[in-house]
């Protein structure tokens, strides 16, 4: 993912010479100004909830609250102890006649003030509770008093009725580490993948960042945590996202798959309909913030920030770096078929349109036999360039087809409508999945507007996909968004017998709008030049998926192992048998327990994991030598209950992937389906001759095997040891499966 991009080509200035850092003028400044970003977003959603309903008080609270101030006024009661009649005094004399409504005014003054008191006291409180984090270090299945009573407490000061945004202002700021803390923990994380040489001369660079640096940049972080919302996030978006230069195709952008083993219509323009109703109706539930907060584990808040530009948002190329330009609304998408762009209307007067409306609108696309003007079809491969060349570009395209661009970077989001089948075959299914995913990944380099802030695919057998920009959110969000809408467009909205949508077309809808470019003569050869370079790019990436049927989380979990974990050192066995050495491995995780928090990088290529591979593949050690400890991590699961696994086994999703952090090395992603079953992601580049995606594959699912068959030993010999039964399980008694249920994907880059 772009995270890990951006950190292997980071390269430290830091040398043996460097000199104490100074108090920097600039960067006070940059302080500031992303203080006065988190000030206008605090008031931006202050206006939103006031107009919504304030969390956790609605105005209708309020007016509860005044009503009952009055009765009690009228039953000569005085709740305000005196108050409201200091109030009054302070209140202009208009005359006997209105001394009824100084007394209201007076009242409604008081009821404001406790009101506003009441709402900052249970936000103070909540955001108290929501700053303990014992409940992480509890045993899986087993709660302590303390932790039972902080969860009651946390549901009481919650209120009854959550809105997504309902816990935003009580989320704890993300705390800033130690500068001791870091280095130390860096210096641990590198200690395995370094020669003895190697680490001495990195351990004294860090005593000596330590004593000439470390405290003023500190400082600087503190301050800004103080200021900001959050001390990294819009540095992390800006600095790893928006200054990149790359492209964003296989680069930054990520994919997200169908449901693995059925397409609930082979008609193109059905499903296109039903998956755009879908989406709208949670963009619509979005804007209404009907959507749940996520609770972690079911007890813990996250923050929910990062929903605000799911739609109608499109990343805009810069020189030196690009911005995010969000629309409060679209009425429109963009539609893509055979080189050509249409602007199709979503919404009339009266509200969304319906399945079969919008099914109609697509057909009428799908139908449409005009050819692409010369350089149209390719055009959209300008995305796929480097983002300083787009950039350059798009100031002529922006003069000469501006109305075109606008309905293209101002819809609601991008849809592509392929010409091409994909997905899972009898005939051949690893070959077609890996097609599948490259498909998504890429494309062909002019199919895709990579800017969007996702595009929908629609391959020609009703088959699905999702192409995400990654700068505006991390992959939970979307994931949230597409588990959604395939559950909404299949189990809900559904299907006639024919595949076609339910409901009635609508003919006096107009016909889609063909958007016309004007292509300058200067534009030719730079999208020459972006379709060549972004068809190499594909052409370099080698994608294979595979569901490892074997066993599922439900096998590990009957260990008492961490799920990803157990993953996380299958694939550094793996990547052992493959490459003979270690590497630093990223694992992304969540840090939206934190107000704004959006994702950090878990180092799982530890010296106690490289101890577990050595003696994995030293033939002398037998299973019971040693003691291995293995870090633990949760893979929370988002809305599992849309989803009927019992009734419908085959309605479950592969997850998705994205392209290697490295030219030569895997981005391997893996999702958890279910209990049975797990699918792994792996992509890698044909250029490299240290790599191979298809090999990695056949290692991963040896470790597994093989790791699986250790722990299972290591219980019978527990059991031997406690007399009991003692009936072994070797790695060919392992249970397989082959379905399961959804679950969102981990990413891992090495």
């Amino acid at each position: 993912m772009a995270e890990a991009h951006q950190a292997v080509g980071f390269r430290p200035s830091l040398t043996s010479d460097a000199g104490e850092v100074e108090l920097s003028a600039p960067m006070l400044q940059e302080i500031y100004l992303s203080g006065l970003r988190s000030w206008k977003r605090h008031l931006s959603r202050f206006w939103n909830d006031f107009l919504t309903g304030v969390f956790p008080a609605s105005p209708l609270s309020w007016l509860f609250l005044f009503s009952a101030i009055q009765l009690a006024w009228f039953l000569q009661l005085d709740p305000s102890l005196g108050l409201m009649e200091k109030i009054k005094e302070l209140l202009p004399d208009w005359g006997g006649q209105h001394h009824r409504l100084r007394g209201v005014l007076a009242a409604a003054l008081f009821a404001s003030c406790l009101w506003g008191a009441l709402i900052f006291t249970l936000h103070v409180a909540l955001r108290l509770l929501l700053s303990y984090h014992g409940w992480l270090l509890q045993p899986h299945g087993a709660m302590s008093s303390r932790t039972k009573t902080w969860l009651a407490l946390v549901r009481i000061f919650s209120g009854r009725h959550l809105m997504l945004f309902s816990y935003q202002r009580s989320l704890p700021r993300q705390p800033v580490p130690s500068v001791q803390d870091t280095v130390r923990k860096y210096l641990e994380s590198v200690r395995p993948v370094l020669s003895d040489e190697d680490f001495d001369w990195t351990a004294a660079l860090a005593r000596e960042f330590l004593r000439l640096q470390a405290s003023l940049l500190q400082w600087y972080l503190q301050l800004k945590s103080w200021w900001a919302s959050n001390y990294v996030s819009d540095w992390w978006e800006e600095f790893v996202y928006l200054r990149s230069r790359n492209s964003l195709m296989v680069n930054s952008n990520y994919y997200m798959m169908d449901f693995l083993y059925v397409t609930p219509t082979p008609v193109q323009a059905a499903r296109a309909g039903n998956a755009v109703h879908a989406l709208l109706l949670y963009r619509h539930r979005l804007n209404r913030q009907e959507i749940l907060p996520t609770l972690l584990m079911g007890m813990r808040p996250l923050c929910s920030a990062q929903y605000e530009k799911i739609f109608n948002t499109t990343r805009i190329p810069g020189v030196h770096k690009d911005h995010i330009r969000h629309l409060r609304d679209s009425r429109h998408v963009a539609v893509f078929h055979r080189g050509r762009f249409f602007r199709l209307g979503t919404h009339t007067q009266s509200g969304l349109l319906s399945p079969r409306a919008l099914e109609q609108q697509f057909q009428r696309i799908l139908d449409d036999p005009s050819p692409a003007c010369p350089h149209e079809e390719h055009l959209a491969a300008l995305t796929a360039a480097p983002r300083d060349v787009w950039a350059q570009v798009r100031r002529s395209l922006k003069t000469q087809a501006q109305e075109a661009l606008e309905a293209v970077e101002g819809a609601a989001f991008f849809v592509s409508l392929d010409s091409e089948p994909a997905g899972l075959t009898r005939e051949d299914p690893a070959a077609s999945l890996d097609a599948y995913a490259h498909a998504l990944l890429a494309g062909r380099g002019h199919d895709r507007w990579f800017d969007k802030s996702f595009s929908l695919i629609v391959f020609s057998n009703g088959k699905l996909g999702l192409s995400v920009e990654h700068s505006w959110a991390d992959c939970p969000i979307s994931g949230h968004m597409w588990e959604f809408t395939l559950a909404t467009e299949c189990f809900q909205l559904g299907y006639t017998a024919d595949g076609h949508c339910k409901g009635h077309p609508d003919l006096s809808l107009p016909q889609p709008q063909r958007l016309h470019w004007d292509l300058p003569d200067k534009i030719h050869l730079s999208i020459s030049l972006a379709l060549r370079g972004a068809k190499t790019l594909s052409g370099n990436i080698d994608c294979h998926v595979f569901p490892f049927s074997h066993f599922g989380k439900s096998f590990i979990k009957r260990w008492h192992l961490s799920s990803d974990s157990f993953i996380q050192m299958a694939l550094q066995l793996a990547y052992f048998r493959d490459r003979g050495q270690f590497c630093l491995t990223y694992e992304s995780t969540m840090t939206r327990l934190f107000l704004e928090g959006r994702t950090e990088t878990v180092r799982s290529c530890t010296r106690e994991a490289c101890n577990f591979v050595r003696a994995m593949e030293d033939k002398e050690k037998t299973v019971h030598s040693e003691q291995w400890q293995l870090a633990t991590s949760q893979t929370a699961v988002q809305q599992i209950h849309l989803f009927d696994v019992h009734s419908y086994p085959a309605y479950v999703s592969s997850g998705g992937g994205f392209g290697p952090a490295d030219d030569h090395g895997y981005g391997v992603s893996y999702i958890f389906m279910g209990d049975d079953v797990i699918t792994f992601h792996i992509s890698s580049k044909k250029s490299s001759t240290r790599t191979d995606s298809h090999r990695l594959g056949q290692h991963i699912e040896d470790a597994l095997l093989d790791v699986a068959a250790l722990f299972q030993e290591g219980q019978r010999l527990k059991r031997r040891g406690l007399g009991e039964d003692d009936s072994g399980h070797s790695r060919d008694s392992l249970p397989c499966h082959t379905r399961g249920s959804r679950a969102p994907t981990t990413a891992t880059n090495f």
